[in-house]
């Protein structure tokens, strides 16, 4: 398990993977009745031109299995990259334990780039620490606010409406080696919002690791 946030608070673990890059590799080689048993330099090769000629099908066999924390703000954001995931989610409509939030450190609390529509400055904004006393009180009187209902006997699934989006919520995630790399080039970007690309960055890492070959194939020619 790898923990994202500065906090410690958010994580990703890989729970299981199918395949490595050799199952790219004889997905590929089978439209010719062939099939290699180790990986040979022919093979990385072949990776490498499937990866910059597009041919992108033998990426969808391996198959990777996370179990994912992050705030909500996050999670909706990272949610978006549909095709090829298959998700479930923590609910609160049967689970009332004490929720945790995000509380970024000031650092993190960064300035708004008014050049921008959206998205933020690198640095922090003046009013920083301001600004997170006002998030740490909000985040404390929502979970107390959000036990006193349950206290009141109000069901979890309308108790949970008073929780914000920095409440952390924790999901397990199947997808292909492909749709991963899809998301990564996206979320890696310059553009995407800081929190989502550490969470990215730790999951190109395990990736590379246990892809070696085509994930750096994939990234190529994808960034």
């Amino acid at each position: 398990m790898v923990n994202v946030l500065s906090d410690g608070s958010g994580s990703i673990e890989l729970l299981g993977c199918f395949g490595d890059d050799l199952t790219v590799v004889n997905a590929a080689r089978v439209s010719f009745s062939k099939e290699s048993k180790s990986l040979t330099e022919g093979d990385k090769k072949l990776i490498t031109y499937l990866a910059k000629h597009n041919h992108v099908s033998p990426f969808f066999h391996p198959q990777i299995r996370l179990r994912v924390k992050m705030p909500i703000f996050v999670a909706r954001e990272w949610y978006r990259h549909t095709v090829g995931f298959a998700r479930n989610e923590v609910s609160r409509r049967y689970v009332d334990t004490e929720p945790d939030c995000y509380v970024p450190e000031i650092s993190s609390i960064r300035e708004r780039d008014t050049n921008l529509k959206q998205g933020s400055k690198s640095n922090p904004a003046d009013s920083a620490e301001y600004a997170r006393e006002c998030i740490e009180e909000l985040t404390e009187s929502a979970i107390d606010t959000y036990n006193i209902l349950l206290k009141a006997n109000v069901a979890p699934e309308v108790a949970r409406m008073v929780l914000p989006q920095s409440m952390h919520t924790e999901f397990i995630e199947t997808a292909s080696l492909y749709a991963y790399a899809r998301l990564c080039k996206l979320r890696l970007s310059p553009d995407a919002q800081h929190e989502i690309r550490l969470y990215a960055e730790a999951l190109s890492k395990m990736l590379e690791k246990e892809f070696p070959v085509s994930w750096n194939a994939l990234n190529t020619q994808y960034a």
